[in-house]
């Protein structure tokens, strides 16, 4: 591979690529023969594979249902892992003048990598704010998966994909959310 390859290998994909890679997914499953897709559903098949039968909601055939998708996250965390320890993530996240000034007024100023090292740090983790983002956050996305009965990839491309109408109701919500979140929720919690 050359230099050049391997620097455009580094950036992310342009959307004209991703998105239709990510289109692709749900075709592909059904071929495969698999309804569903998502990542929601991991930690129960983790819990079914570890506590076999203690749980009567764990006591079902994890390896039929969920050997795939327990691959898919392994390799959502290998990725993951490779993206942070060899790609770029100092570089700048191309953002608006409007966005910038948007997140100044709540108190990000570190915009110098993939996210501001203001909220994402251990040092920013450790405080009354931070774990109420962190753990509160981590109880919201939980519950609502649960409560939704999967997740935003679940609902939003495959759920859409088979035309439910429950996805559509999902999705709304997740949108409905995110700008209540956006909105008025982060800026209490970041004083702004």
């Amino acid at each position: 591979m050359t230099s050049a390859m391997i620097r455009s290998l580094s950036e992310p994909w342009p959307w004209y690529v991703a998105g239709p890679l990510i289109g692709l997914l749900v075709p592909a499953l059904l071929v495969a023969g698999n309804r569903m897709f998502g990542v929601s559903s991991n930690f129960r098949h983790l819990c079914a594979a570890v506590l076999p039968a203690r749980l009567e909601f764990f006591n079902y055939d994890w390896r039929q249902k969920g050997i795939w998708n327990l691959v898919f996250a392994l390799g959502i965390l290998v990725g993951a892992t490779v993206a942070g320890l060899y790609l770029d993530g100092n570089a700048d996240v191309p953002l608006s003048a409007a966005a910038r000034d948007s997140l100044s007024a709540l108190g990000i100023h570190d915009l110098g990598g993939l996210v501001p090292a203001e909220y994402f740090s251990w040092s920013a983790l450790m405080t009354g704010r931070g774990i109420v983002m962190i753990v509160g956050g981590g109880f919201l996305v939980g519950f609502g998966t649960g409560y939704a009965g999967g997740c935003t990839s679940g609902h939003g491309i495959s759920g859409l994909a088979d035309m439910q109408l429950p996805s559509l109701v999902a999705v709304a919500g997740f949108f409905a959310g995110g700008l209540i979140g956006t909105w008025l929720v982060l800026p209490l919690l970041l004083g702004a």
